[in-house]
């Protein structure tokens, strides 16, 4: 304990010379005479060279505006991912497979959501290439301004959201915002599509969860009545049907036939 003492002591000593010499040391006059170069480097600098959304001479967006997108989109990525891709309805059918099987904590959910992300990958990967190629880069290279960017696009998202949404749900959520009745698609905002998306997901990804847990519901009725018939009562039908249904679902390759039907439900 003395000798983390003494350190401290050492050191704080050290500190008090260091501050006494710099305040003993000669002020710069906040006056001085600025050199020729810097007079001549200011008088190069113009207003808009501050300014965030100002582009350079060869027409490169500005490197300020392209990190503040950048961050917003990052912040974003969240909610995008839950609201404009397939991500809603995979997720959410994994987790309802994980309760039929009865198994609350297994897989984990993170192994759940990786899966659930990569599959979101595979299903939206047309969409994000022609995002990608009409909007996202000629917008960093700087030929195309944010609104035009966003215009073009924002179109393929919701081209994909059209198509996996029923006419139903677009229409409840148009009389809900209690706005006109739009003559096309095209008259329909986002505000009304994506909820009528995200409620069509919600629909479809229940529908694939009640067809998988029928036949686990199918086993736990049929073990049930056997305990009941043997006169088992007091045995957890539990104990015996989790077991049957974990061998049931590697017999019939389960996690296959389930992932080649979530794929293949998006239009």
């Amino acid at each position: 304990m003395r000798g983390y003492v003494a350190r401290f002591a050492n050191l704080l000593s050290v500190a008090l010379v260091i501050l006494a010499c710099w305040a003993s040391a000669p002020a710069v006059a906040a006056t001085a005479t600025p050199s020729e170069s810097t007079v001549a480097r200011a008088e190069q600098l113009r207003p808009s060279d501050f300014l965030p959304g100002a582009q350079s001479k060869d027409g490169q967006t500005a490197l300020a505006l392209r990190i503040v997108v950048g961050l917003t989109l990052m912040a974003l990525i969240p909610a995008m991912l839950m609201s404009l891709t397939a991500f809603l309805r995979i997720v959410i059918v994994l987790s309802m497979l994980r309760h039929a099987v009865g198994m609350q904590e297994t897989p984990p959910n993170a192994v759940l959501i990786g899966l659930a992300l990569f599959l979101t990958m595979i299903t939206m990967s047309p969409v994000l290439q022609k995002v990608n190629q009409d909007a996202f880069q000629p917008f960093m290279a700087g030929r195309m301004s944010l609104d035009s960017a966003y215009e073009k696009g924002i179109r393929p998202v919701r081209e994909f959201m059209v198509k996996q949404t029923r006419e139903q749900d677009l229409a409840l959520m148009v009389e809900l915002s209690k706005a006109t009745k739009p003559a096309n698609i095209d008259e329909v905002s986002n505000v009304q599509l994506i909820p009528a998306f995200m409620l069509s997901e919600l629909r479809a990804a229940f529908q694939i969860g009640f067809v998988i847990f029928i036949p686990f519901l199918l086993i736990d009725l049929i073990v049930s009545s056997i305990l009941m018939a043997l006169g088992m009562m007091m045995m957890p039908p539990t104990t015996i049907a989790l077991p049957l249904k974990i061998l049931m679902f590697i017999i019939i390759d389960g996690w296959s036939l389930v992932l080649k039907a979530l794929v293949g439900s998006f239009h």
